[in-house]
């Protein structure tokens, strides 16, 4: 099942499954966008909302797995995953929430004992970035430091990405130091990074790394930065004092609505284009360091194909039951397992 089919990036998984010859279950909680998608797929449809758990429960008892597309996370991701462990369901999802991955791990042991997979974060949040961290430190193995970078060639954000990052201000930043998660301020630190193409400034970002690259990797302090032009990250810097306000519930509310009716996302000729640059670098006590790179499609694009993909493989019974990774569920081959993935070896 894919739960959130009608969104964004949850069409552009239905669509990627009908091309892969899966015939997933489309369903959400608005009947029209769920039903029309489903009559021009051909595909099964049901429309449940998430907040009533009985409903849910029976909408997911005959289903193996379900790709949860739905966001935020820090809202959707708890009923949904409730209900899978109730039901026996592997639970995947998009999502690139540190909050989220830190939960789900926390409930590792129950999904074990009740036979199910939980594997947040298989779309661009976290594939590339962990898939690389798990090749660096294969090459380090006594890192004690990661740094994870990306950017991109063109491309922008879709309303849910927007929404979900509205969600979680005024909380701007986030490193891992010493193997505990700590908050930084909004463009923390910033840096001339190595990008296959080119040299590009980044800052600090409050990624699902921060969480998901420590599990992975066991590396215990962590930093994840985006490409931004240096006169943004200074524009940024001079917001700081703002912040409080976009954590007033009426603001929030306010802005995401504002992008429901403003945003759309990439449209089909960017996600067919665009090209996606990430860079890790590792380093040890003794200062030794281990550098690389990936180049990937676009995001978005790469969500699509990457979520199939996993949900495939924990189809087919590839993981054991649990709190996984993709990193750890897959090994870094599953991203040059993906289409048009070129890596620095």
């Amino acid at each position: 099942m894919i739960y959130g089919a009608n969104g964004y990036t949850g069409e552009l998984i239905a669509r990627e499954a009908k091309i892969r010859d899966l015939d997933p279950i489309l369903a959400g909680r608005n009947r029209t966008g769920i039903e029309t998608l489903a009559s021009e797929l051909d595909l099964p449809s049901r429309v449940v909302g998430l907040d009533d758990a009985d409903a849910l429960q029976e909408a997911l008892a005959d289903v193996d797995a379900v790709l949860h597309a739905a966001g935020p996370f820090t809202h959707t991701s708890k009923p949904m995953v409730t209900a899978c462990l109730a039901t026996g369901t592997h639970y995947l999802d998009i999502t690139g929430e540190i909050a989220v991955f830190e939960a789900l791990h926390r409930l590792s042991d129950r999904a074990h004992k009740a036979g199910v997979v939980l594997l947040p974060g298989v779309g661009f949040d976290v594939v590339p970035t962990d898939c690389l961290a798990a090749k660096l430190a294969a090459s380090l193995p006594d890192a004690t430091h990661l740094e994870l970078a990306f950017c991109s060639s063109k491309g922008s954000w879709s309303r849910g990405t927007l929404k979900t990052m509205i969600e979680g201000m005024p909380y701007s930043g986030a490193v891992r130091r010493d193997g505990t998660i700590e908050g930084v301020p909004l463009a923390w630190d910033a840096k001339r990074v190595d990008f296959s193409c080119g040299p590009r400034w980044a800052l600090t970002i409050p990624w699902g790394d921060v969480s998901t690259a420590f599990h992975t990797t066991g590396i215990p302090n962590i930093r994840v930065y985006s490409g931004m032009p240096l006169a943004t990250i200074k524009r940024m810097r001079a917001f700081r004092g703002a912040l409080p306000i976009m954590g007033l519930k009426p603001v929030k509310r306010l802005a995401q609505w504002w992008v429901g009716r403003t945003v759309t996302g990439p449209d089909e000729a960017t996600r067919r284009s665009g090209r996606t640059y990430v860079w890790g670098k590792v380093t040890n006590a003794a200062g030794d360091s281990v550098a690389k790179t990936v180049e990937t499609p676009e995001a978005y694009y790469l969500t699509a194909v990457a979520a199939v993909e996993c949900a495939r493989r924990v189809l087919a019974g590839d993981v054991e039951a649990g709190t996984w990774t993709p990193g750890r569920a897959f090994g870094p081959e599953l991203l040059s397992a993906l289409p048009d993935v070129v890596s620095d070896e």
